[in-house]
């Protein structure tokens, strides 16, 4: 019997030239493994184009729910955004789909793995990380630095399917590289590669619209939490990989979380792309605007600094390790009592406040009021200025001394 090779197939055209690969330079049974996180028509034709070109076998699998719930909402809580900027749209979703890939080669018999990503990405550090971790007796194909891999184009790839008798629906000079997942949609290429150059929305936009063609008038939404987690939209209550979705609707209506980045990517160079994550970044705004309501400002603080962290762990496909278990449980014990309901007004790009209530909430009209109240002494305030500022005084003093003043 051959040996087996489990594939993270996407159908794009890496993926479906790497099955013909495999078996001509390596003589595998190709297993190909797609791991559906919600990335919608993009799953359409696939066991046929994936079994036309060789595959003895193709698994689509359902990912979606745990790519909610075990991976986005601990991003969620988190508040995990790398470098200011990007949600983590792929970045969350390739450790789901390795422990998926892992999965599959378990049960098929696989000595090995293979992936497409290319030697110039993050998604191969997350996806060899995964593996890695989960199982580090498989072999581990990168076909983009294999030494038997000769093709350097898409015009060299579609060539190379021509020639094993696979005819697939690609163009040398067709769009964007996008990664797509019901959290996001990714962009690079054309002439993003430039960042001189404004993206051209009108050619790239997939899930929205830009804020200039967004309705004119706003639109309110009210959303409920419990413990962290996101439970109801507009009163109706939801899963929540539902939940994202009817934000990606109401976001992409209102031209929401359309983000144009030059990123840092692990490897070490800077790469330019445009990320539409509508509802996301309606979900993450949300969850703040309720933890303002009720985190104590020293918890506030360190989970702001965690989050970075946490968004740089996940970034660098370090999910399955001990120092992310540790963040993320830090993270959700600050999670117990964010509880609560969260308005807000949706207008052409912003997400604008509209009142928050918790039963947990720490604001306390009586202390925080203009007016004086039982609660705050304004007199208190002096000597707790004096003590605060102290050392501050002290060093000043020192200086007026050793200068003569």
């Amino acid at each position: 019997m051959k040996e087996k090779v489990v594939l993270a197939y996407s159908g794009g055209l890496d993926t479906t030239a790497i099955i013909p690969w495999l078996k001509e330079n390596f003589d595998y049974d190709v297993i190909c493994v797609c791991g559906n996180c919600g990335q919608a028509e993009e799953l359409d034709g696939l066991e046929e184009r994936a079994l036309s070109s060789g595959a003895s076998k193709l698994y689509i699998e359902d990912l979606t729910d745990e790519f909610c719930n075990d991976f986005i909402i601990p991003c969620v809580q988190a508040h995990a955004v790398y470098e200011n900027k990007y949600l983590l749209g792929t970045s969350m979703a390739r450790p789901v789909i390795a422990k998926k890939l892992v999965e599959i080669a378990r049960k098929e018999g696989a000595t090995a793995i293979c992936h497409g990503a290319t030697g110039k990405g993050n998604d191969q550090i997350r996806f060899e990380l995964g593996i890695k971790a989960l199982a580090p007796d498989l072999k581990i194909i990168a076909a983009w630095r294999n030494e038997k891999w000769n093709m350097s184009s898409r015009e060299d790839e579609i060539e190379y399917c021509r020639s094993h008798g696979i005819n697939l629906p690609f163009s040398a000079d067709s769009s964007y590289s996008r990664d797509r997942n019901l959290w996001h949609i990714s962009h690079e290429g054309l002439e993003l590669e430039d960042p001189s150059n404004e993206p051209n929305y009108e050619h790239l936009l997939v899930l929205g619209v830009t804020p200039e063609k967004a309705p004119e008038e706003g639109e309110y939404v009210t959303m409920t939490f419990e413990k962290g987690i996101p439970t109801s939209v507009n009163g109706k209550k939801m899963k929540v990989a539902d939940i994202i979705s009817v934000l990606n609707e109401l976001g992409g209506k209102h031209g929401i979380g359309i983000v144009d980045i030059v990123e840092n990517r692990v490897v070490g160079m800077k790469s330019r792309g445009v990320y539409e994550t509508p509802g996301g970044t309606i979900l993450y705004e949300a969850h703040q605007q309720l933890e303002e309501l009720i985190l104590d400002r020293d918890t506030y603080a360190l989970k702001a600094d965690l989050g970075n962290k946490f968004a740089q762990v996940v970034y660098e496909g370090k999910w399955f390790t001990p120092l992310r278990e540790a963040l993320q449980a830090f993270i959700e014990s600050t999670q117990q009592y964010v509880t609560g309901e969260v308005k807000f007004k949706l207008y052409k790009g912003n997400i604008i406040k509209a009142g928050t209530t918790s039963p947990y909430s720490l604001y306390n009209e009586s202390i925080a009021s203009f007016t004086t109240g039982d609660m705050y002494d304004h007199h208190d305030a002096e000597g707790f200025i004096n003590l605060f500022g102290l050392a501050s005084k002290v060093r000043a003093m020192k200086m007026n001394e050793v200068e003569g003043k």
